[in-house]
């Protein structure tokens, strides 16, 4: 089955020796990802490069024949990719990563949206964008994740994963979730919240952040929890050794709550709930294509005022 006149990945084959191939996934509702995406995938086949997308998403997108699709986006459509190009916003840019994980191909995001974190360029950068990935010019690193394990009764209920952070929520609007807080293995504090926001590094600039969590830079390998309007003198965030396990208990008398993993994937938590955060098994693979420093993305993300600032004095 062909789909805008692109041929199936089956159809085409699987790569020849020499042959490279970039999966491209972007978000198609938004007019400026559909352009980016057409730019993108002009650039990468005239330098030779093969480009394989999903079948829901090349129906709207201008796309020659040359390209292949797939009809799922399962590990096995990324048979033979060297990289995953993501063009959109945070949320595309999470999706990108769940394809990441389960292939090991490594990402490339191209942001869209208005933060972006997870992303290496912009939307301006598309030109550069190309030419680094058909010269190869580009640094793989891993992402620490965390694995997510919910317990009821002593029964293991429910299992996942997330790059940014496990958050769990209250779902009643009038009352509050009472929480007790576990680290390995021994209680911390009880008491009624929001939520309790349990991230890695790569999620401290993003809920985490929001919840008023410190900001952690990537390299520093940690474990985060950090409580959402919590009612308690005591409710500071907390960071913890990367070889920690955090637990969120949600007590008996409490209303139930909800999972939320990297806000896409969610599962009730009924009173009485355990979750049990880890550091994961799998990384998420990232692509570089430059070595600036975290600082200087941080102030760029934010457009923090750095006026004034004079730097170290020259040595003699």
């Amino acid at each position: 089955m062909t789909t805008a006149g692109a041929t199936t990945a089956g159809a085409a084959g699987p790569a020849a020796p020499g042959e490279r191939t970039v999966f491209l996934l972007a978000h198609t509702g938004r007019k400026a990802a559909v352009r980016s995406a057409e730019l993108v995938v002009e650039g990468l086949l005239r330098s030779g490069l093969r480009v394989r997308v999903l079948e829901a998403e090349a129906a709207d997108l201008p796309l020659p024949p040359a390209v292949e699709t797939v009809p799922e986006a399962t590990p096995c459509a990324l048979d033979g990719c060297e990289l995953i190009v993501v063009l959109g916003g945070d949320g595309t840019l999470l999706r990108g990563a769940e394809f990441a994980r389960a292939s090991g191909v490594p990402m490339l995001g191209v942001n869209l949206g208005r933060v972006g974190f997870l992303a290496e360029a912009e939307r301006d950068d598309l030109d550069r964008v190309v030419n680094r990935v058909v010269d190869r010019a580009y640094e793989v690193e891993e992402r620490m994740t965390i694995d997510v394990v919910v317990h009821r009764n002593g029964d293991v209920v429910h299992r996942d994963w997330a790059l940014n952070e496990a958050a769990v929520q209250k779902v009643s609007p009038d009352r509050m979730l009472e929480v007790v807080l576990e680290i390995d293995g021994r209680p911390v504090t009880a008491f009624g919240c929001d939520g309790i926001v349990c991230a890695t590094p790569t999620g401290s600039t993003a809920y985490a952040f929001s919840a008023g969590g410190p900001v952690v830079w990537p390299e520093v390998e940690a474990l985060l929890m950090v409580p959402i309007s919590a009612h308690a003198l005591f409710a500071k965030p907390l960071v913890t050794s990367p070889t920690s396990v955090l637990a969120v208990e949600v007590q008996e008398h409490t209303p139930h709550g909800v999972l939320w993993c990297d806000g896409r994937r969610t599962v009730e938590l009924p009173p009485g709930a355990r979750v049990e955060v880890r550091r994961g098994a799998v990384p998420v693979r990232l692509a570089r294509l430059h070595h600036a420093s975290f600082t200087d993305r941080l102030v760029a993300k934010f457009a923090l005022p750095v006026a004034g600032w004079r730097g170290a004095p020259p040595t003699q």
